[in-house]
């Protein structure tokens, strides 16, 4: 049988599977996205003594720790037993280095094989905790001499609201881990302030409806003696277990304790145990504009004869989005490599994938002129970091526990039939 042949038979067989499924998700209502795809968990920069041999190999072993403590979840990887002797060998991990020279030293940027350290994390027997992670929604109020004030998105937050934003998104960068802040436009609402800090739950829930998350999180943060204490509660996911508090001395450290705990908290949850990695990696693929049966046959077929490619077969279906599970050998990127050799696969950007997604619109009882809590039309920044990006999850949530346990970014691709390289099956 030709290609052409095959390709369109294993693509009839496809479509009658989704035809159903396509169906049934056409019935889910519309919900604000809420968990998201972190871009960059394998991308880290360090401080490093210089560019001499020696001191690029402690640069590595710098910077994979950092990564194994995003990827693992857990921030005591590094007493680990076997975790030493990867770090002594990191440099058969990495897949690309820049040393950037600045006035304040060096720094050392490095890029790791996802795959790569994957394997390693689970050789160690060692968790692993994917790219696709829930979105917390932090309402955070700080008192400061006799003074309370909610820390908000947005460029023009300044003096000290803004030196703790700043620590809260360096520790939420270091670890990986998406947060929202809520909007700027909330910061002057007294009661919702009041009820941040008594950990009342029932205005911030109305606040926190058209603003994107899969939880939020209410934290006090307050002076005591030369000390910071921050105590918080969870609402959402079944998170929700009390107050819990850490003390440090700076903004910064307290920042940390804070990010640290719920991130180990979120990894103890979502992570992968080492004997369920597999020698086999799986990711999710993405195409949007998937409009006929030629289409899903074609993105199937170019696929499935990419040479890393071990298996393609579609899971989900939704308007002109396709979604397939690809399990590939080698690392990811030299997938997105080949993916690339075929120009109808335009890979999407952040901004070209939030842009996809539907906006919920107000209600006709609503007066733009006059917003209530929870219909905010500002809308919250994930915090991040330069090497990061974030992405939201595009799947409904019956997907949303197994989406979490996936190790790999989802690739998020647009389906441009009208080619330049001219093929048998490409019309």
């Amino acid at each position: 049988m030709s290609l052409s042949g095959r390709i369109s038979t294993r693509a009839a067989r496809m479509f009658r599977r989704i035809l159903p499924l396509a169906a049934a998700l056409a019935l889910l209502a519309a919900f604000p996205a809420g968990a998201v795809t972190v871009s960059g968990l394998y991308t880290v920069e360090v401080p490093v003594a210089g560019g001499q041999p020696g001191e690029l190999r402690q640069g590595y072993a710098d910077g994979l720790e950092k990564v194994f403590i995003r990827v693992s979840g857990s921030s005591n990887i590094g007493s680990k037993t076997g975790v030493q002797s990867l770090l002594d060998d990191a440099e058969s991990l990495l897949q690309s280095y820049q040393l950037l020279r600045g006035e304040d030293g060096d720094r050392l940027r490095m890029s790791f094989g996802a795959v790569g350290v994957n394997r390693a994390l689970a050789s160690v027997d060692a968790p692993v905790w994917g790219a696709n992670r829930p979105l917390t929604l932090a309402w955070i109020a700080v008192e400061e001499r006799g003074s309370r004030a909610l820390l908000t998105s947005g460029a023009d937050t300044d003096g000290a609201d803004s030196q703790w934003s700043a620590a809260f998104r360096q520790a939420a960068a270091d670890r990986g881990l998406p947060i929202n802040l809520p909007p700027r436009s909330i910061a002057g609402d007294r009661e919702l302030l009041s009820d941040i800090w008594g950990q009342f739950t029932r205005r911030v829930k109305s606040a926190s409806e058209a603003l994107d998350h899969d939880l939020m999180a209410l934290v006090r943060v307050s002076r005591s003696g030369g000390q910071w204490r921050a105590g918080w509660i969870f609402d959402g996911m079944g998170m929700d277990e009390g107050e819990q508090s850490v003390t440090a001395g700076t903004e910064s450290e307290l920042a940390e304790k804070v990010i640290d705990r719920w991130a180990d908290a979120f990894a103890s949850r979502y992570a992968v145990a080492a004997g369920d990695v597999g020698d086999l990696p799986r990711v999710e693929i993405i195409v949007q504009g998937v409009s006929t049966l030629q289409d899903y046959g074609n993105i199937i077929g170019v696929l499935d004869n990419l040479t890393p490619v071990q298996d393609v077969g579609a899971s989900r279906v939704a308007g002109d989005k396709l979604t397939l599970r690809v399990a590939f050998s080698g690392e990811l990127e030299q997938l997105r490599e080949y993916i690339a050799l075929d120009t109808r696969f335009v890979p999407l950007s952040s901004a070209e994938v939030l842009s996809s997604e539907p906006v919920a619109q107000p209600s006709a009882e609503q007066s733009p002129e006059q917003p209530t809590v929870g219909t905010v039309q500002e809308a919250p920044d994930a915090m991040s970091d330069p090497l990061y990006s974030y992405q939201p999850l595009l799947s409904g949530s019956e997907e949303a526990e197994e989406t979490f346990e996936s190790l790999y970014e989802i690739l998020h691709y647009r389906w441009q039939p009208a080619s330049v390289i001219s093929t048998d099956d490409a019309e």
